[in-house]
């Protein structure tokens, strides 16, 4: 049965005099993703499709070189825009990212809401996988975005507590969860990348 893996970017390189969608990965995000190289779990995957932001592009052309494939860009996977404010420090962040989800309805300082956010990332999804065919899907992601998908596939009311830090998931980014292509239903969720290598395919 076709699997669709959801992961997020892991550890990006941040710079406050660059625009958040230009963050490129660290030398930690980058090397954390080496240990994907040849990971059986995702040797079945045929498509690879990631969000237009660069630090995802990089996660994705990196695993999709590994699985000879080319990766697919779709700018409307992008995570949560929240350009309005620019760049947030660390603890105005927090703040802003718990008011977002708080309040799904409304917008915090001009963001995107977290509905029309979760409404945005199901219809992307769903394009994708309308048009998949045989093997699973590596959908190239954020985790904002990625966390409003799940609670959604899930059933479950939008709320911070299901992101990936607080749910399983390793701080910094790089982790995923897998989803049945066709019932939608999560089979787990969050998970630091690393626990992909040594799955069976």
């Amino acid at each position: 049965m076709p699997l669709v893996h959801y992961l997020t970017h892991p550890q990006v390189h941040i710079d406050a005099e660059v625009e958040v969608t230009d963050w490129g990965l660290s030398d930690v995000g980058a090397a954390r993703l080496t240990v994907l190289l040849g990971a059986p779990a995702l040797l079945g995957v045929t498509r690879i499709v990631s969000s237009a932001e660069r630090k995802a592009m990089e996660t994705a052309t990196l695993l999709a070189a590994d699985l000879g494939l080319s990766p697919e860009i779709r700018a409307a996977m992008h995570e949560n825009d929240r350009s309005a404010t620019g760049f947030l420090l660390p603890e105005q962040f927090e703040v802003a990212a718990d008011a977002f989800f708080a309040t799904p309805d409304e917008s915090y300082r001009g963001w995107e809401t977290a509905r029309a956010a979760q409404h945005r990332i199901l219809s992307e999804v769903g394009d994708c996988l309308s048009s998949q065919g045989d093997g699973d899907l590596l959908l190239v992601g954020h985790g904002g975005v990625g966390t409003l998908l799940y609670c959604a596939l899930a059933g479950l009311a939008i709320d911070r507590c299901h992101d990936q830090a607080r749910a399983g998931g390793a701080p910094g980014g790089g982790n995923y969860f897998v989803f049945d292509s066709e019932t939608r239903q999560p089979l787990h969720g969050w998970r630091p990348l690393e626990a992909l290598v040594g799955l069976a395919a």
